[in-house]
């Protein structure tokens, strides 16, 4: 399959790093977005982190299936092997789906497939940074631009390293929502209602075409602004910081954050070290998902309210996405606007983040 969407440049901030070094992003910080999906299209399923349970996994390819997906499922998808030294896999300790050197390369033969219109990730966990050294990124480079738009990579989770790292070198959009082996495999149902019927009307508009616009329940500072969308998992940013996949810093964009299983200080030591390192000196905005587990919420907005107050930007907290019942589908990269401007207390009408809609499809 050959073909894709018309190209979209969004003209990003001028500090991306210049065209012409291998695995390098694009020149003048221009990037494309990705080309939407029609039904009959194939997919491909990969897990370039955690290992998946093969029941999950299945139902979340039927429910892409039930989209009118063609859908493959990676060569190591469902392989076992343990965090650490090589040996017997046991079922007691950490495991990642499959090698390092496997899952990369179930990722780069999906992403330089001309058949295949979009990469969807089974599943988050870890592992993602260390499938990152054996990619090849000047192939990954030309497969995104052998088509008029590069294809979707879509996860969320620990599926961040991929999405900045894929942002900055690519110079493509990519897609932050559920996945197959996760919230996808319960979608399924045959009437999904409240959330997961929200969610899956996301993760449609998004791989299909559409805009989206996810309320905020309440303003921790109050404002407009509008950028290019950057972020994700709190805990993968600032695990990139210092590395050669780091995302470029926020200037000039609206930031989304969010994580699981974090306590307060954790999120507060790690808003700290993003501060530290300048990696939000001059961004736009602010936008908050959802922060499951993660103690307190008074605490959290507390925590969110002092270390990014002073940054002097709006600041959107409890949009409906990330890990929980909750799981919109954010395009990372695509133009957005920031709308903080509600009730500064809790309630429905905090605000919203709108991701703008693509001008064309294929």
């Amino acid at each position: 399959m050959s073909g894709g969407a018309r190209a979209e440049g969004v003209e990003g901030p001028s500090d991306a790093p210049a065209a012409g070094l291998p695995g390098e992003g694009p020149a003048r910080g221009r990037t494309r977005r990705y080309g939407r999906l029609r039904p009959g299209d194939r997919v491909a399923v990969v897990a370039p982190s955690g290992p998946a349970e093969p029941e999950r996994l299945e139902a979340g390819c039927a429910v892409l299936r039930d989209l009118g997906l063609d859908v493959v499922v990676g060569k190591h998808a469902l392989d076992r092997v343990n965090l650490g030294a090589a040996g017997p896999v046991r079922d007691d300790w950490h495991r990642l789906a499959g090698a390092d050197a496997d899952r990369a390369a179930d990722l780069q033969a999906a992403w330089c497939d001309p058949r295949v219109r979009a990469v969807l990730c089974a599943r988050g966990g870890y592992g993602a940074t260390r499938v990152l050294d054996h990619l090849d990124w000047d192939a990954l480079a030309a497969a995104a631009e052998a088509d008029a738009a590069p294809k979707i990579l879509h996860g969320s989770s620990d599926i961040t390293a991929l999405h900045a790292a894929f942002g900055a070198r690519l110079g493509a959009t990519t897609s932050f929502g559920p996945m197959p082996a996760g919230l996808i495999a319960d979608l399924g149902g045959p009437d999904p209602d409240g959330d997961l019927a929200a969610a899956l009307d996301g993760l449609r508009a998004a791989l299909f075409g559409g805009p989206v616009a996810l309320p905020g329940t309440h303003a921790l500072r109050p404002g407009r602004a509008e950028g290019p969308l950057t972020g994700g998992t709190l805990t993968l940013i600032t695990a990139l910081l210092g590395t050669p996949y780091a995302p470029p810093p926020a200037k000039g964009r609206i930031v989304f954050l969010e994580d699981v299983t974090e306590a307060p200080y954790r999120i507060d030591r790690m808003l700290v070290q993003l501060l530290q390192a300048g990696w939000l000196d001059g961004a736009a905005g602010v936008a908050l998902g959802s922060w499951e587990r993660s103690g307190d919420p008074a605490e959290l907005d507390a925590v969110f309210a002092a270390r990014l107050g002073p940054l002097g930007v709006p600041v959107l907290a409890g949009l409906p996405a990330g890990h929980g019942a909750r799981q919109a589908t954010l395009e990372l990269g695509a133009p957005a606007a920031l709308d903080a401007s509600g009730d500064l207390n809790p309630g429905p009408d905090g605000g919203v983040l709108t991701v703008e809609a693509p001008g064309g499809v294929r």
